[in-house]
């Protein structure tokens, strides 16, 4: 008996042990399953190669340079109508139009003064061909000038009123006094006109920019020939003169008919004055 007393002891210490054991082996599993379940994410996110670093927003967009062009060219020719014919072929070719023409004939020369409007885009190749065609270049001015910035600028200010006028119609929807929904309504007007001004302005430019301007002069000299200014026989001219004279003289009657109350005072005072000097000269 004394020896199954302690074999009875230690088999019950045994299995009150094991309880423990097991509930420490579960929370050291559990913590196994929770790293397995880390461990992958861990990999992943170590082998995965690190994210390009992203360049920041600008404010403003890298748009294409806006550029008006434009420019001037006088030609002297010998036959004008075929340049000018030439001319008329070329820029039907190139898509443009006459925004002016005009024609001057001179006792020196014979001229054509054209405003040409072409695309900006075949402005060159209009130029090029000008100058491949037959005549002397007397002059010549080509110009382009950068707008980009004030595009830039008109496209904001056009974006932050048109907030604006947003926020002033939501403010109207909002108001409930006579008052507020006038000076609302006063403010609305201002950024409307302002929005057209600004819309009209972005218009000129864009139009500027897609169409270049050239002014362009073809010439043709002549061979100064005097020519005496026609005058009338010396008849008509005698007529002329003695009918002339003749209504300059009724006009000075009138005149000095207008004037007759001058004379009356005029004799006034030469009467005064005689009897004065008479007066005086009777006292002495």
């Amino acid at each position: 008996m004394k020896r199954i007393i302690p074999l009875i002891l230690i088999a019950i210490l045994i299995s009150s042990c094991r309880p423990a054991q097991s509930d420490d082996n579960s929370f050291m599993l559990a913590n196994v399953e929770m790293d397995d379940e880390r461990v992958p994410a861990t990999r992943q996110v170590m082998n995965s190669p690190l994210p390009t670093a992203t360049p920041p927003m600008e404010k403003n967009t890298i748009k294409a340079k806006k550029i008006i062009k434009d420019g001037r060219i006088a030609i002297e020719v010998q036959e004008l109508e075929k340049t000018k014919s030439s001319i008329d072929s070329l820029i039907s070719e190139h898509d443009g139009y006459y925004a002016n023409e005009k024609l001057n004939n001179s006792n020196w020369e014979t001229a054509y003064i054209l405003k040409i409007r072409i695309p900006s885009v075949h402005f060159e190749q209009l130029i090029a061909g000008i100058e491949k065609g037959s005549g002397e270049i007397k002059f010549k001015e080509i110009n382009a000038r950068d707008v980009t910035d004030q595009f830039i600028d008109l496209e904001t200010r056009l974006a932050n009123k048109k907030n604006y006028l947003k926020k002033y119609n939501d403010l109207l929807k909002q108001a409930k006094t006579v008052k507020d929904i006038l000076e609302i309504q006063e403010n609305v007007r201002g950024i409307e006109e302002e929005i057209e001004s600004t819309t009209g302005r972005l218009k000129y430019l864009g139009d500027l920019v897609a169409y270049s301007t050239l002014d362009l002069e073809i010439s043709k000299p002549k061979d100064y020939k005097y020519q005496p200014q026609k005058r009338d026989k010396l008849s008509k001219r005698l007529i002329h003169s003695l009918t002339k004279g003749w209504f300059g003289f009724v006009d000075f009657l009138v005149l000095m008919v207008n004037i007759w109350p001058f004379w009356i005072f005029a004799v006034l005072v030469f009467y005064s004055l005689k009897k004065y000097r008479k007066s005086k000269k009777d006292k002495g």
